[in-house]
C-alpha cells in the first residue's frame, strides 16, 4: 500500500447551490473558510453498582457556523442576499459546498452545509494608515453538515 502525503488546505472552493443556479465568478472566490467542525454532544448515564466506568450516550449532533473571509467585493450578488438578511429580515437559504482541491485541481474532498443561511457579516476597519485589500467576513449557521471524501 502506498502512503501519499498529507493534503494541503489552500486550494479550494466555495459554490453557494441556490435554486438550481449557476454560481456568480465574483463569490465563488474567497480567502479563507472556518468552522468545519462537528460535535456529537453526549448524555453520560451511570449504571447501578458499577464503579469502574459510565456510559457515554450520543444526543445530538451540533455544528460551528461557517465563516468565509475574502476581499470586499462590489456588485456582488452573495452581498445583496447578505444585505436582504440583515436589513429586512429576508431569509433565502441555500446549500453550500464547499470543495478541497489537489494540485490539479481534482477534488479531494468536500463539506456540503445544508440549508445555510446569514448570521454575521462584518467589514474590516477603515483604515488610512494602511493599504491593503479591504476584507468581508461572512458568517453562516446551516441545518447539517454532510463531509465528503472523494
Amino acid at each position: 500500500m502506498a502512503f501519499s502525503s498529507p493534503v494541503q488546505g489552500f486550494r479550494f472552493s466555495v459554490l453557494f447551490l441556490a435554486g438550481g443556479a449557476i454560481p456568480n465568478p465574483l463569490d465563488i472566490r474567497f480567502q479563507k473558510v472556518s468552522g468545519l467542525t462537528a460535535t456529537v454532544t453526549t448524555t453520560t448515564l451511570e449504571e447501578g453498582g458499577q464503579n469502574l466506568y459510565s456510559h457515554k450516550l450520543p444526543e445530538r449532533a451540533s455544528y460551528e457556523n461557517l465563516v468565509l473571509t475574502r476581499g470586499a467585493v462590489v456588485g456582488s450578488p452573495l452581498n445583496l442576499e447578505f444585505n436582504a438578511a440583515m436589513t429586512v429580515f429576508k431569509f433565502a437559504p441555500s446549500n453550500v459546498l464547499v470543495t478541497l482541491l489537489g494540485e490539479d485541481k481534482v477534488p479531494l474532498a468536500a463539506w456540503l452545509f445544508l440549508k445555510a443561511y446569514p448570521v454575521k457579516w462584518s467589514t474590516a476597519d477603515l483604515d488610512a494608515d494602511q493599504t491593503g485589500v479591504l476584507i468581508d467576513t461572512m458568517e453562516l449557521a446551516y441545518t447539517r453538515m454532510q463531509i465528503l471524501r472523494i
